[in-house]
């Protein structure tokens, strides 16, 4: 059986955009960010990762990014400035008032918590899904592919990547134009400040997965960094059951 698709929460990013988050379960919070094009329910509840971590004894949050699921869609180019995405997610653990909650993202999502945490986020620890070392230190660039998918919204040739990047967006409730901008908000993290990221983190991502670099050189590189590999690709490999177990077994360990 599916999960239900819970309603969502809402609070108010620090310009004002309303951003949607979604909560599970009780104990220590654990904050999990999806990727670009996804959203919550696509990323962590569809496929059952959610119950998995709720069945862990946490207490996860999961938030819409802007322009993403059921968030605000701006399309003011104001509302779209460097690391926007790590402040709407600062903004996030404020409302809700975490201290050192568990911190993690998918692709996009990890890329995020990785700038929170370079910005002074206090956690427990961490998980980063899908993302390797070059997708961090080297951003410029990296939304070559998804520009071309916005930019040309409705001309896809049918059964091409593009075709079907559009397809997934339209499923999940994404702005094509509102999302044009934000790939001109990500930041580079330098290795130094990959290095100074001194928790427990689990790198995580699929063995055919090498849209954003090696994940175990990104692994390597944290001085608590481990590497676990699920089957997949970069998008089969949140469909996967390995990936909520990989989660909940991190989770357990701490």
């Amino acid at each position: 059986m599916s999960p239900t698709e819970p309603e969502p929460i809402y609070y108010y990013a620090d310009d004002g955009t309303r951003l949607a988050y979604y909560e599970m379960g009780e104990g220590p919070a654990i904050v999990l960010i999806h990727g670009l094009f996804s959203n919550a329910w696509t990323n962590w509840i569809r496929y059952g990762h959610a119950a998995k971590v709720v069945a862990a004894g946490f207490r996860l949050i999961m938030p819409d990014l802007r322009a993403h699921g059921k968030s605000e869609a701006p399309r003011d180019p104001a509302k779209w400035y460097p690391d926007v995405l790590a402040e709407d997610g600062e903004a996030l653990l404020r409302h809700l008032g975490l201290e050192r909650p568990v911190l993690g993202g998918y692709s996009l999502g990890g890329r995020t918590t990785v700038r929170m945490l370079v910005r002074g986020a206090d956690v427990r620890a961490t998980i980063l899904g899908g993302m390797g070392l070059d997708g961090i230190v080297h951003t410029a660039g990296r939304g070559g592919f998804f520009r071309t998918v916005l930019e040309g919204v409705g001309t896809h040739q049918r059964g091409s990547p593009e075709w079907m990047a559009e397809a997934f967006l339209k499923t999940t409730g994404g702005d094509p134009v509102a999302l044009l901008p934000l790939l001109d908000t990500f930041v580079d993290t330098t290795q130094a400040e990959l290095e100074a990221i001194d928790v427990p983190a689990l790198v995580i991502s699929g063995a055919d997965d090498h849209d954003n670099g090696s994940s175990e050189d990104l692994a390597a590189v944290l001085p608590q960094g481990r590497y676990a590999e699920i089957p997949g690709n970069h998008m089969s490999a949140v469909l996967k059951r390995e990936l909520g177990d990989e989660i909940a077994g991190f989770l357990a360990s701490l």
